[in-house]
Order: C-alpha cells, then structure tokens, then sequence
C-alpha cells in the first residue's frame, strides 16, 4: 500500500469556526482563565439545576396553578452590569481583559475591560457565543486574536433586544485572559432593577504557566505611548489601519520595550500583506518580552503558510514549554510539521495529547492528523478509528470524501493483514 500523505487543505491555520477552540488543562476553561465551577445536582437538559417536574422560575415543592404569574418573568429588559477586574495581587490587568457571560454551558462574550480594569455593558447585546463553556477563542473582530481589542459588542444597526430575567438561570460572569484562573459572579438571582454593580473578580495566576498573552513591560510603558497605544489599537478594531500603524509606530518610538504595542503592530503589517514588516514587528515584541507567547502564534501560523517546517517546528515546541495549557493551536502546527519533516514519534506525540483533550471532539481535525500520522506508521486499526472519528463529527461543509477514499485505503490494509495473519495461523504444523 502506498504512503498516505497529509494533503494541503487539511492544513488549518487557526480552528474551524464552526467547531470552536479547543481549551484544556488542570481543570480548567475558557482560554485559560477560568475553572469550570462544579455541578448542582440536576436533570440533564434541565436549565438551573432545577428538580424534575419543576417550572423555571418556581420555587421547587411549591404548587403552581394555571395561569400562576412567575416570579422571574419572560419579558426582555435591559440588564446592565459593571464591576472591576484586578490580578490576585490587587494590581489592574496590564491589558484589557474579556468579560464572558456562561450560561448552561453556552459562553458569550460580553465586553472588554477598560484600561483601568473597568467594565460596564447591557446582557445580550454582544451575539457572538462559543460553543460550550470549555471553549473560549481568540479569534474576534479585526486582527485575528481580538484579544486586547475594545470591541463595541452590538452588531451595528441592530437593536438589542434585551434579556429576560429567566434567561439568567444557571449563568455566570467571569473573566477570560489565558493562563490565569478567573473567580465567578453567580447571575441567577440578579433582576433588571438591581444595583448593577457585581463587584470584583479576581485573575488567579496558573502555577505551571510562563507564556502568557500579557506583557508584564505594559506596566512601565509612558503616559504617551500607553495613550499612542490605545488610539492605536482602537483604530485597527474599526479598521482604520493606517491611523492603526501611525499610533502604534508612534508608541514603540516612545517606548521601544513596549511588547504588546509591538505585537499590535505586527498584527496591522499582517492586514497590510507586509509580511517582513510582520516578522520584525513580532520579534522586537519578543525581544521586549521573551514570555510574551502571543507573537509567537502569529510567527509559527506565518511559517507553516511558508511550509517552513523546521521553523514552525521550533516555534511551536517553545510555545508549549512555556504554556502547554492555552495553546492547543501550538500542538496541531506542531504535529504538522513534524509530520512533514517524517519524526512520526514526535508528531504523533503532540496529535494524541490534543486529541486526548478534545473529548467532546469539537476539533476533529486533530483526529484526522493523527489518523494520518497513524497510517504512516502503518499502526491500520489506529489510522482507521481516527480517520472514522474526523469523518463522523467533521463540521458541516468540510469536504469529507479524501479522508473516505484514505479510509478504504487502511481498511484493505486492514484486511490484507488480517488474511495473511489467518494464513499463518493455518498453516500445517509438522
């Protein structure tokens, strides 16, 4: 049988939209920043936690009667929160921060905080929602990873349509920055009239984790270039990128160590096709801050687009030393290229530790991978059973039919085997 090679369009560089981002680690979620909070006794499917046979809404054990008015009503107000986030130390994040909203499972991000920790929205305006509550993403508006962006949430010219009362069961608010673990604010009891102030939350750093998507050189950045900074990265969310580039150069000449200023702009050369722009930009941001992992994601997706493979190979194997929680991205690349410089070993390393996170396989290319990794090594019964897994929960859309005819492939390989194996065993003993 020949050689089953990884073809080109099964070459992501960023997760399928349609099947969300993968997040792992130490139990926890939603891009590093949050541990799942654990379980009330319910009935699967049932919102809240509630009893069987309850109402939503209705204090379990009480008797309703038709036409009964609920205490939480159905009709959509507007419910506006505000609060602050700081870091365990007490200290303001260096950078904005998401605010996520995760009710039953679904996540949504709501908003960002302001320079200052700060923030303040209307539940529902923001429509943009994950797939479930372990899943989280950098991808947003604008510049690939939004994360640092103040994107207005609404969709403009739409209206918000407000929120119901009841729709909060079973929610939280938490704060999302990967490798920190978030406090959470419990939503369920929280009416339009209430005072919208939540409170706090409080980021928790991850022991294990060094990389992060903060530069702790923001903290000592000038009055001049943190306000260069921000109109900078303001204008790239509206797409403005000229005035983008024009602020952001202007704040890396005040302060040549400002990392994430750095970063920024290499994310605006990207937009621009000036990809040697791009490079330089992300390596001063990680001369300024060798821990600052963000700008070597965009560097390892650069190199595979070059199918520079020993590149993304390296890239890829400091991301996960110095975060092996946030970055599942780093894992798939990695298995990529070392599938193509032929260390199966090392390739088929990184691709089962990510499809041995991916349990609710909501990134099927990593079974794919590995499936061909699998093949390669002509390990059949485990290139089959990966290779089925991608072509089962494949999102809609993706074109399935080269992994079927692969598929067959292994499969009379399979059997091959398995005949010459019977045939052994039948031969006529002396």
């Amino acid at each position: 049988m020949k050689s089953i090679h990884l073809r080109s369009w099964i070459l992501p560089l960023t997760f399928m939209a349609a099947a969300g981002t993968l997040t792992y680690g130490q139990g926890r979620t939603g891009g590093g920043a949050n541990t799942p909070a654990a379980p009330a006794p319910s009935v699967p499917g049932s919102p809240g936690g509630r009893t069987p046979g309850s109402i939503p809404g209705t204090i379990p054990g009480q008797p309703q009667t038709p036409g009964q008015q609920l205490p939480f009503p159905d009709t959509n107000r507007p419910i506006f929160l505000s609060g602050k986030v700081v870091m365990d130390d007490g200290s303001r994040p260096p950078e904005p921060v998401a605010i996520e909203r995760v009710c039953n499972g679904i996540v949504r991000r709501e908003q960002f905080t302001d320079s200052k920790g700060h923030f303040s929205f209307q539940l529902g305006q923001n429509n943009y929602a994950y797939t479930d509550a372990s899943t989280s993403s950098d991808d947003g508006i604008g510049l690939g990873n939004s994360r640092g962006m103040n994107t207005r949430n609404s969709i403009p010219g739409m209206p918000s349509r407000g929120i119901s009362e009841r729709e909060l069961f079973g929610c939280e608010l938490r704060a999302s920055l990967p490798g920190f673990r978030s406090d959470v604010i419990n939503l369920a009891n929280h009416r339009s009239m209430d005072n919208p102030d939540v409170g706090t939350i409080v980021l928790h750093r991850l022991g294990n984790v060094q990389g992060l998507t903060i530069s702790a050189t923001s903290l000592e950045a000038p009055k001049d270039a943190r306000k260069a900074y921000e109109k900078g990265r303001e204008a790239a969310s509206k797409g403005k990128f000229e005035e983008a580039q024009k602020q952001l150069e202007k704040a890396v000449e005040v302060y040549p160590k400002y990392a994430v200023a750095w970063y920024e702009l290499g994310k605006v050369h990207q937009h621009n096709k000036d990809l040697e722009g791009a490079r330089k930009a992300f390596g001063e941001a990680l001369k300024a801050d060798p821990k600052f992992i963000s700008p070597y994601d965009n560097l390892a997706q650069m190199a595979a687009q070059e199918q520079k493979w020993e590149e993304v190979a390296d890239i890829t194997d400091r991301m996960i030393r110095l975060n092996p929680v946030d970055f599942p991205n780093a894992y798939y690349l990695n298995g990529v290229a070392n599938l193509n410089l032929h260390r199966l070993d090392a390739a088929q390393k990184s691709a089962s530790y990510l499809v041995s996170q991916d349990t609710g396989h909501r990134m099927p290319r990593a079974s794919y991978l590995l499936g061909i990794v699998l093949a390669q090594k002509q390990d059949w019964n485990g290139a089959a059973a990966q290779l089925r897994t991608f072509i089962e929960h494949a999102p809609p859309g993706v074109d399935v039919e080269t992994p079927k005819k692969q598929l067959a492939e292994v499969e009379r390989a399979l059997a091959a085997q398995g005949g010459a194996a019977e045939k052994k065993d039948a031969k006529p003993q002396p």
